[in-house]
């Protein structure tokens, strides 16, 4: 198994990596006070951190939000990937069209809009980021390559850390044994007991790997697997506390 020392070596140790074996919530769908057993939680960017805790900042990197559709295909229509009659690439299941990250051209643009984002998640006060879809290359219909999502994500690595921030590999399993080129430096996997990832994952990061489950079964089997990770049992819509269907549950 990899090593789990608490800081990235190539930084120096300069960064700050979630601590080992904490509690952990994944508050996508909105913030909310976190449970007492809590010291990691993740929320999206355009949400605040929660005091006294270790902060990741949620930013779909490689996909648009739906209710950023306009400001994409309106501001930047060349960076939406195409298919071949001119219409956007949607990732099916969340309904997400998908960015045009084919060329070293693209890549750059996208990441300037991103390192604002990002240096947006700095100024709030968050530790880290986590940078969705790093798999969409496997939704595109063979219009962009693993490499090219390796060699954005690295653009992206690079303006966190510039920014003092920790950055995650979300995801993708197959591109672990990729980690050096793109510079991440953390795991936030989901489902990975589910789909009996979590050891590959640890082969490239030791124990910093937050897990989120979304069925009780793949929850208790993983904390009983892996005491020394830090794994969440939510609903997987991620609603708030309060709200109907609301799932959270920590080893």
């Amino acid at each position: 198994m990899g090593g789990s020392s608490g800081k990235p070596a190539s930084f120096g140790g300069a960064l700050t990596l979630p601590p080992l074996n904490a509690g952990l919530d994944y508050q996508l769908g909105g913030p909310y006070t976190p449970a007492a057993s809590v010291k990691i939680v993740s929320r999206d960017r355009k949400a605040q951190p929660a005091a006294g805790l270790y902060n990741i900042c949620y930013v779909n990197g490689f996909q648009a939000q739906q209710e950023e559709n306009d400001f994409w295909l309106k501001e930047h229509p060349e960076l939406v990937l195409r298919d071949g009659a001119g219409k956007p690439v949607i990732d099916a299941d969340w309904d997400e069209m998908l960015f045009d990250i084919s060329s070293a051209d693209k890549r750059e643009a996208l990441g300037l809009v991103m390192a604002e984002w990002i240096a947006g998640c700095a100024s709030a006060g968050f530790d880290a980021i986590e940078i969705d879809n790093l798999d969409s290359y496997s939704r595109s219909n063979g219009r962009l390559k693993e490499q090219d999502a390796v060699a954005f994500v690295r653009i992206l690595a690079d303006a966190a850390h510039a920014k003092g921030l920790a950055i995650a590999q979300k995801n993708a399993t197959e591109l672990v044994s990729r980690r050096a080129e793109m510079g991440t430096d953390f795991v936030v996997a989901e489902e990975c007991n589910r789909y009996q990832e979590c050891d590959d994952y640890r082969d490239g990061y030791g124990d910093h790997v937050l897990v989120i489950e979304y069925r009780r079964s793949d929850f208790q089997a993983g904390c009983a697997a892996y005491p020394q990770l830090s794994i969440v049992l939510r609903d997987v819509e991620l609603v708030k506390a309060g709200q109907a269907g609301y799932v959270f549950e920590g080893c």
